[in-house]
């Protein structure tokens, strides 16, 4: 099995969470995994990439090439819709439908794209528009919104609930557990 996927977002999102809870998932589960993280700024707000790739055999380099993403787990709509072109006919894209404008919004040298879940489903896309920051304060805390679209991206991937459970005990400080535990339960049901 040979697996490309991409997780894009803006900086302080906690996209690093979620890179390293999927890379120990599939290294646990026996798979080779190259991760690698390409920031657009080094500091909140700007845009984030992280590629992710595994295989049963050798995998030699973790970056991803436009229509190769078998998935794409976006933390921010824009984002979401700034890299579909990474993604195979037949991958899936998992968006959180939260708006985080970039610096042109904000300084109003350009605006925020209208209806971006509307015009992902008029191009035929496989999409789950989650709003993950809903669930996230259901769970505890605005900041897990990273650990719900891990739990909604989960069922796409061939790794047992277990496994994900254990890399959030492996990774996730004690005092933080029980909130990202329910984070991820609350992705999970989200259909």
């Amino acid at each position: 099995m040979n697996k490309n996927i991409m997780i894009v977002g803006v900086g302080g999102q906690g996209s690093l969470l979620a890179s390293k809870l999927l890379g120990h998932v599939v290294m646990e589960a026996g798979y080779d995994v190259k991760v690698s993280e390409v920031h657009g700024m080094a500091q909140r707000g700007g845009s984030v990439v992280t590629y992710v790739k595994f295989s049963d055999e050798k995998v030699w380099s973790p970056v991803i090439n436009e229509g190769e993403a078998d998935l794409i787990i976006s933390f921010e709509l824009l984002e979401g819709a700034r890299y579909l072109q990474y993604l195979k006919p037949d991958g899936r894209l998992v968006v959180n439908d939260q708006k985080i404008s970039p610096m042109p919004v904000i300084t109003g040298a350009a605006s925020y794209p209208e209806d971006i879940p509307g015009k992902i489903a008029a191009m035929g896309i496989n999409a789950t528009v989650v709003d993950a920051l809903a669930l996230a304060e259901e769970a505890g805390s605005a900041k897990a919104t990273n650990v719900v679209l891990m739990g909604v991206a989960s069922q796409s991937m061939p790794f047992p609930v277990e496994s994900w459970e254990a890399a959030i005990e492996a990774l996730v400080p004690q005092k933080f557990l029980e909130l990202n535990h329910k984070a991820f339960q609350l992705g999970r049901a989200h259909t």
